[in-house]
């Protein structure tokens, strides 16, 4: 394969490649580097993006570290019924081999996502292949704490500016789940991981002039975007991370989380964080303006049985966390499900 990691610098370049690469594979190669000797199998995407982020990751290695990074597409991909078929129907993860999926959405050769992502021990966002972002990594090769914030941030701040523009149709979904959850008149409203804030106006008007509303996001890009719409007229906006919350104990009446909970590295401990900061019979929304299927089918996958939203792993979740699922609904236009702090 040809190394695109060569070649001469510019702006913004390493080596010719975006520096948002380099620290992607920088990352990975620092994580993977003590484990060697080691396979590690880069599949998803296309050929040739699977093909360019293996030979990133091959040249971030240093040169003392025993390490193979190998482009799964090639010999190993081919049709199977109908379908690409991909290095993840005949590789498992080993205790000497790591599987890199590449998320591209449904253009990508690969397997569907969600089947590349279940076998997969790190999973990148390459929908924009100049600008790649950490999604998942297992827990046995990095915590959390190494990879989620700076991750995060890199994924919501490069989309900040052009999310109203692109997701403003969703203002009436926004309004009719602040409205099932029915705040009290006078509560504490808090929407954690507000993003631009669409749900902000609904709330306040919910809450009223003697309720207090708070939007908590830990991306800066997507509060600047918040106040450049107006919403920091309606409430108070916080840079603070879902899982630590600056918050005391027991102080709102509702909690709106919008496409939040799915997207934790641990939801369990996310929902905990979120029960502690609530009243006892405050209440919990969560929300997202496009039904499941509709969302997973939009990024070329499927549901799958282990995902946290799905109701038989949700409702044991919440209960286990503090709540009692009230309602459940996944119709295509629209997920929610309405909680109760015990």
């Amino acid at each position: 394969m040809r190394n695109r990691c060569t070649g001469p610098s510019g702006g913004g370049m390493l080596n010719g490649v975006p520096e948002r690469i380099h620290e992607v594979t920088a990352f990975l190669a620092e994580v993977l580097g003590p484990r060697a000797p080691l396979t590690v199998i880069v599949d998803g995407g296309d050929h040739g993006a699977a093909a360019s982020f293996a030979a990133c990751l091959a040249a971030a290695f240093p040169p003392s570290a025993r390490a193979w990074t190998v482009d799964a597409v090639l010999g190993l991909s081919g049709p199977s019924g109908g379908r690409s078929d991909s290095a993840l129907n005949v590789l498992e993860p080993a205790a000497d081999r790591v599987i890199v999926y590449l998320r591209s959405g449904p253009r990508g050769r690969g397997l569907a996502n969600g089947e590349g992502e279940r076998r997969a021990q790190v999973v990148i966002d390459h929908h924009d292949p100049e600008w790649p972002v950490i999604r998942h990594v297992h827990p046995r090769l990095a915590d959390p704490e190494r990879w989620y914030l700076a991750e995060s941030r890199a994924f919501f701040g490069a989309r900040a500016a052009g999310w109203d523009t692109k997701f403003g149709d969703d203002l009436p979904a926004y309004a009719m789940a602040v409205e099932v959850a029915a705040p009290r008149p006078g509560d504490l409203a808090l929407d954690v991981g507000c993003g631009t804030g669409r749900a902000l106006p609904a709330l306040a008007a919910a809450v009223g002039p003697q309720g207090r509303v708070i939007g908590l996001d830990l991306t800066p890009a997507m509060l600047h975007a918040a106040r450049q719409a107006g919403r920091e007229a309606v409430a108070d906006l916080v840079i603070a991370d879902a899982r630590r919350l600056p918050l005391p104990d027991a102080v709102a009446g509702l909690v709106f989380a919008a496409g939040l909970v799915q997207h934790l590295p641990d939801p369990g401990a996310g929902l905990a964080e979120l029960a502690r900061v609530t009243r006892a019979g405050g209440k919990l929304m969560i929300f997202h303006p496009s039904g499941r299927a509709a969302l997973a089918a939009r990024h070329g996958r499927t549901l799958r049985p282990d995902e946290p939203l799905n109701r038989e792993n949700l409702e044991p979740l919440l209960a286990a966390t503090g709540w009692k699922l009230l309602r459940y609904d996944d119709p295509a236009d629209h997920f929610l499900a309405l909680a109760e702090r015990a």
